[in-house]
């Protein structure tokens, strides 16, 4: 028996296992360099936190259930002149959830909104940060059939855990029955305690009545306007561009063919 079969269970006891998948190369670079023993235990230990860590990120990628996989550098700022870039390079370091800050992103159909918030989530995952992205009304559908058997607080945890939470186009529909009580139940439970980004077809100065009680309303746009960053985006829908920038667009796309 070799030393490294009576290594392997001794790995795995210490849940090190993974180590084993650079062991030969980093045993074979260390002959051939003449390494300490320092520096060959430092490069195979440095493997496994990567192995970790990118294993760890995957696993808040995959649990934040994002609808499409959208990053900053996916965007196109050259579409829209509106996008306030700068900002949007600001929020992307993440700094907002270290603080516990909203972001609420509203404009028309198409202009990069759930894009945006996307890669917010996507980049907030990538600095370690737990994520849940959710559409409005799929969120606020969930609520509503856990009164109905009794699983409400333990949904409900699910909106109001992590440390980032999307909520996108809210708006799109009237909020109903107990769904204002719902939507100001999260914003309460989040407030100073978790990032939450919003997008809306709706202007923030349209959200208040969709509450339905001047109280209820006032006290959930507070919390949420309170060390909230607000972008406006206008102009047209990445989805259906002007004619003109069709054609330009065809053009590139038919001279790089050639």
């Amino acid at each position: 028996m070799s030393p490294k079969d009576d290594l392997v269970p001794m790995l795995k006891k210490l849940r090190l296992s993974g180590v084993l998948q650079s062991l030969d190369l980093r045993t074979q670079q260390a002959v051939e360099d003449n390494l300490a023993l320092s520096e060959f235990l430092y490069r195979l230990l440095a493997d496994e936190v990567e192995r970790r860590e990118a294993r760890q990120l995957m696993q808040r990628i995959r649990r934040a259930s994002f609808e499409h996989a959208k990053t900053i550098e996916d965007f196109d700022f050259t579409f829209n002149g509106s996008v306030p870039k700068a900002k949007v390079l600001e929020l992307a370091t993440c700094a907002f959830v270290e603080r516990h800050d909203n972001v609420l992103v509203v404009g028309p159909t198409g202009v990069g909104k759930s894009h945006l918030a996307q890669a917010f989530g996507h980049r907030a995952c990538r600095a370690g940060f737990s994520v849940a992205y959710v559409g409005a009304h799929e969120l606020l559908m969930q609520l509503r059939a856990a009164r109905g058997d009794g699983s409400y607080d333990k949904r409900i945890l699910r909106f109001t855990g992590p440390d980032v939470l999307i909520i996108d186009d809210l708006g799109l529909r009237g909020l109903a029955q107990d769904e204002p009580a719902d939507l100001y139940e999260i914003v309460r439970n989040r407030y100073e305690h978790g990032s939450t980004i919003i997008t809306s077809n709706r202007a923030i100065e349209e959200w208040a009545p969709m509450f339905g009680n001047p109280l209820l309303a006032s006290a959930a746009m507070d919390r949420l306007l309170h060390h909230a960053h607000v972008l406006v985006i206008e102009g047209d829908s990445f989805r259906n561009p002007p004619t003109t920038r069709k054609k330009k667009t065809a053009a590139v796309v038919a001279e790089a063919s050639r």
